[in-house]
This record gives C-alpha cells, structure tokens and sequence, in this order.
C-alpha cells in the first residue's frame, strides 16, 4: 500500500534531500513523496523553511527540463521555473535516489489550471455564455490545449518514468478558483457558479456540433439564467437542492442537459490521448476534487482507461469520509486503484485522533492509497499525527 505525501520543490531545496527524507520515510513513516510538477501560482507560508517564511512561485511553470523535441511543433508550451534552472531539477534527483530512499515518487501535474498560459493564449481558454475567457481555465475541447496536456505527461513518464503521473484539473473549472482579488457582490449561488463556468467556446461549439448536441441553443438559455441571476436584488437559487443533484436537474430543459452531458466526452477522450502517448510503465492517476459531472468528469469511464482515481476527502468527518469513499468505490471495478487525499491543516485536523480516524474510515471504505497534503506547509509535529495514522492501519 502506498502511503505518500505532497509536496513542492522548493520545500525540498529548502530543507535538503536528506531532510525530506528523514522526515517523509522515518519520521512519518511514509513510503512515496508527490512532487509539484506543474503548478500555478500563490503564496505560501513556509513554517520550516530555513530560507524564508513566505513564497510566492512562478505562475503557470513546470518543475522539469522538457525535451525539446517534443515541444517543437506545440503552439503551446511550457515554462520552466527558474527555481528550477537557478537551483536544480528536484524530480530528477529524487527519481535517481529512489532505491536508495525508498520513496517512491509521483509527478503531482496541473493540467488546464494555468492563467499564464490563458493569458499568453486567450484563444484556448474556456469561454462563457457571454463569451468571457476564463484566463485560469485551460480549454479540453481546444486541439493545442489537449496536444499541451498530452505531451506534457508524455514528456514526464519517457523522460523522468516516474512510477506514477497524477493529473489535477484536466477537466473544465468551476467559476470560483481563488483568482486574485475576485469580486462578487451579487452573492453567486452554487448554481450560478456552475453556469458562469460552461464553456462555450468556438472549440467546445464544434465539437459538440460533431456530436449533434445544439451548443447554441444551450447556450441562450444560459445566457438567460445568467442575467436573471445578475438582475436579483438578493440571490436566489432556481434549484436549492442543485449541489445534491446530477445533471438530470435540468431534464425540463433538454438543450442544456444534452450539453452538459456532452461535457464527458472532451475530457474522457483527453485522458485517453493522454494515457497512450504516456510510457506503459508509469501508473496514470486522475485527482478527483469531488466535482464529478459539474467539471465533465466521469469517474467510472477514467476507470476503463486510466490506472487509478484519487478521492480528495478534504473538511469531512470521518462518517462522511467513509460514505463518500464507499461511494467512489461502488463506481469502479473492485480490484482499482483508489486513493484518498486528507489535509493536515488546522482547524480541520487538531491532533492525531482526527488523521487517524479519518484514515481508517478510506481505508475501511475501500481505498487501497493514503496522501496527505501538504509536507511544506505543515509544522514538522504534524508528521507524528500522520505516523499515528500509517501505524493504526498497517497495525
């Protein structure tokens, strides 16, 4: 079983390969390290870091040295960070050092979430009813965007074979996604969220049209609901249970809902593209951020092409952990992958009894994998409360 735990390079050149090491292997007890590969921006506090309290990395860069080769025809490429060219290819080293630690590593991989490379290609993010771009948000539809995605796996497992590639965000994003300084003074509901977020660019529009699915029509009664929205004195939400619904919560509305199921098919057929031209050795795993239907992914068709799911079970009790893990599992084949991603940070985990009893519940409910997120963030005494966990369940 594989314990692991995510972290960013510059926490590791921070700290030192042997540090890392001593703390994830023998302080934790864990036996695999995910590491940020590509990744967007933020700011990060930093409670054990030698160099600095405070870091603010590059938007939208990958934390590898690509082949040039395979980058050569892309309209879009990728940024290498220069904490990478300035100070040295973590991945790398890591990979190298994995018989000798015993790590075994993971590429924790960004796939559409990148403003950088919206804003460099307004052309290839999603695009509202109103035809607003969403410049964090990547489109799957659009043809570069999906070759930028696939040679970016291509690229990590022939020339880095990590024993495992996990994608964040290779579906379509929801509206809200902490961008800088956001604003919304109406009081979106979650169903506005949801709306503002369909996509109905040109890519989307004829791809949808290949599979006679009337993007257009979709798109007017979109656009409708959005200025109805907009025009309230206070919100109110046109379906209150819409955040316990699927998508059948627009069947008296069959132009939407034929679209929204349409959804599935861009980013099923995205993993698909990116799960051959990866290396056959390394494991291709999809994070899952419990979005499901609303981002177009579709759990139970990545489990015929992908080789595992990870359930991010974050800010639930252990109850919950256990019933939305067994449910997860019911949509997979019974002997698949499942991991289940917990959060250290405080106040959602006080001491060692809440890791504990939450890695139970995933692995009682069916996960084969723990992660625990995140090394670099955390105080070091945290990594107790994970050994705590990784030796109540190996026990």
């Amino acid at each position: 079983m594989r314990f692991a735990i995510w972290t960013y390079p510059w926490d590791v050149l921070d700290l030192g390969i042997d540090q890392v090491v001593a703390d994830v292997r023998d302080r934790a007890g864990l036996n695999g390290i995910n590491l940020a590969t590509s990744y967007h921006a933020g700011r990060f506090f930093q409670p054990r870091s030698p160099r600095r309290k405070t870091y603010f990395p590059e938007d939208g860069t990958i934390y590898f040295q690509p082949d040039a080769q395979l980058w050569a025809d892309r309209a879009i490429v990728p940024k290498v960070a220069d904490l990478v060219t300035e100070r040295g290819d973590v991945l790398r080293d890591l990979i190298r050092q994995r018989d000798q630690t015993g790590l075994s590593v993971a590429c924790w991989t960004v796939c559409l979430h990148n403003t950088r490379l919206g804003l460099l290609h307004p052309g290839a993010c999603t695009r509202n009813a109103f035809g607003d771009p969403n410049y964090y948000s990547l489109c799957p539809s659009h043809p570069d965007v999906r070759a930028y995605a696939t040679t970016l796996v291509q690229d990590l497992t022939r020339n880095y074979k990590p024993e495992v590639v996990q994608l964040e965000s290779p579906g379509f994003m929801g509206y809200y996604h902490e961008y800088h300084h956001e604003k919304d003074g109406v009081g979106l509901t979650p169903e506005d969220d949801f709306l503002l977020s369909l996509c109905f660019c040109d890519a989307c529009v004829q791809r949808a049209g290949l599979a006679k699915v009337d993007a257009k029509a979709a798109q007017r009664t979109v656009r409708a609901w959005i200025e109805e929205s907009a025009a309230r004195p206070v919100p109110a939400a046109r379906w209150p249970d819409f955040a316990q619904r699927g998508a059948d919560i627009f069947r008296d509305h069959p132009e939407v809902e034929a679209y929204v199921l349409w959804r599935f098919e861009p980013v099923t057929s995205l993993m698909a593209d990116i799960r051959a031209a990866a290396d056959p050795a390394s494991r291709i795993e999809v994070i899952d951020s419990n979005d499901g239907w609303r981002s177009g992914s579709d759990l139970a068709a990545f489990a015929r092409i992908c080789d595992g799911v990870l359930l991010c079970a974050y800010d639930r009790t252990p109850a919950t952990v256990g019933a939305d893990v067994a449910a997860v599992r019911t949509m997979l084949p019974a002997q698949y992958r499942l991991g289940v991603g917990m959060r250290l940070f405080y106040p959602e985990m006080k001491g060692a009894r809440d890791i504990v009893e939450r890695t139970r519940a995933a692995i009682d409910a069916g996960a084969c994998e723990m992660h625990y997120y995140n090394y670099g963030l955390v105080p070091a005494a945290r990594l107790d409360w994970v050994r705590a966990a990784v030796d109540a369940v190996r026990a």
